[in-house]
C-alpha cells in the first residue's frame, strides 16, 4: 500500500509530533499537581523522564501507545510496516534500558500508557504520591 502523502508532506506531519508536553503528560502532571505533589520536568537524569521526583527519586515516564508498542492499543500501520516494526522495537529495547540504567543509580521507575492517563489521572496520581512519599523512603513527608 502506498502513502498517500507525498514524502514532503509525510515529513512536514511526522516532524509536528511532539516529544514533550504531549496531552497525555499534561494530563498526568494536571493530577499530580492537585495531588500536591511538586516535580522537575525533563530532569537531567539518564533517558530525561517527563516527571521526575529528584528528592525522592521516582522518575516517571508518559508512554504513548503507538509509540512504544502497547500491548492493548498498538496498531501496525499498513504503510512502511518493516521500519515502523523496527522503530517500535528500537524505542521498547530503549525503555528497558533506560530503566535499567535508573534503578542501578537508585530510581524508582514509574511508566504509565497513554490510555491508562486518560481514563483515570487522578488514581495514577495517587499511585505516585504513595511512592513519592512512602514512609521510611527518601521522599519529603507532608
Amino acid at each position: 500500500m502506498m502513502d498517500v502523502l507525498t514524502p514532503r508532506q509525510r515529513s512536514h506531519c511526522m516532524s509536528r509530533i511532539r516529544g514533550r508536553d504531549t496531552k497525555p503528560e499534561l494530563i498526568l502532571r494536571r493530577a499530580l499537581w492537585s495531588a500536591g505533589l511538586r516535580y522537575r520536568l525533563h530532569h537531567k537524569v539518564t533517558g530525561r523522564p517527563d516527571i521526575a521526583f529528584p528528592g525522592s527519586r521516582v522518575a516517571v515516564f508518559c508512554d504513548g501507545c503507538f509509540w512504544h508498542g502497547c500491548p492493548d492499543h498498538s496498531v501496525s500501520p499498513k504503510t512502511n510496516a518493516s521500519f515502523w516494526r523496527s522503530k517500535i522495537g528500537k524505542n521498547r529495547a530503549r525503555d528497558e534500558r533506560v530503566a535499567a540504567a535508573l534503578t542501578a543509580e537508585g530510581w524508582k521507575v514509574i511508566r504509565f500508557w497513554e490510555h491508562e492517563i486518560k481514563s483515570d489521572p487522578e488514581k495514577l496520581a495517587a499511585r505516585v504520591k504513595c511512592i513519592v512519599r512512602k514512609p521510611g523512603g527518601r521522599g519529603r513527608r507532608p
